[in-house]
């Protein structure tokens, strides 16, 4: 199936070249929508229902932003997406294809066509804060990382047990750490303003390395500002 790309700014799923642009065409049923910049990128489009389907890419928001919602029978030819990726991990394989209840099917059928048609694995889930991926796993490592603060385990030891009882290929606290705890904080932070449930509030880890991360960053800045002027 023909479909076209429009990206306005910087894409969390696709940053870098991928089949998905590589193929796409300057036209065709379904447009992919990219960027940080999707309420501009809308505007540019146009009229939607000329289109089998409108897919733009999410973070942590809901696709009702885009469209409206009403009294729970909101749905249009306007699906929202995103590619899993965890922290500064490569994105996955993985979209998560966001639907609303009056979603038409042929809808919801050519966007996964377009995905598919480029080697990505679609699941279909409804428009909720996190989707599957993050509403499942985020309490979890908030878990881990609160059971290392208490004293359960050493690190080291919560890792190997997880991975040797579970047969995970990664513990949760070096995933993490390797990942990026600052992103866990912006993930889980999102997810905490838009559930209220307590199981998604930032651990006190993921809370520090945000802090650091906004720390050094605000040092670079002064670093910059001083060779600029001439003072280094």
């Amino acid at each position: 199936m023909g479909y076209s790309v429009l990206k306005l700014g910087d894409s969390a799923s696709f940053p870098e070249s991928h089949l998905l642009l590589e193929q796409a065409r300057r036209d065709g049923g379904v447009v992919i929508v990219l960027g940080d910049r999707i309420p501009e990128a809308l505007e540019r489009l146009g009229a939607r229902e000329r289109y089998r389907a409108v897919v733009v890419e999410l973070r942590t928001e809901c696709l009702g932003v885009y469209t409206g919602e009403r009294a729970g029978e909101e749905g249009s030819n306007m699906l929202g997406f995103a590619r899993f990726r965890l922290g500064a991990d490569p994105a996955t394989s993985l979209i998560e294809l966001v639907r609303q209840p009056a979603t038409p099917q042929a809808a919801i059928d050519a966007a996964r066509a377009v995905f598919e048609s480029a080697g990505l694995k679609v699941s279909v889930c409804r428009d909720v804060p996190g989707r599957i991926i993050d509403r499942l796993v985020r309490p979890y490592y908030n878990a881990a990382l609160r059971r290392l603060d208490e004293g359960l385990a050493s690190a080291s030891d919560l890792d190997t047990t997880l991975k040797l009882g579970l047969g995970y290929p990664e513990g949760p606290i070096g995933l993490l750490e390797r990942s990026g705890l600052a992103q866990h904080f912006d993930v889980t932070q999102a997810l905490y303003e838009a559930l209220g449930d307590p199981g998604y509030a930032p651990a006190r880890r993921a809370r520090v390395a945000k802090q650091r991360s906004l720390a050094a960053a605000q040092a670079d800045a002064w670093v910059q500002r001083q060779r600029e002027q001439g003072n280094d």
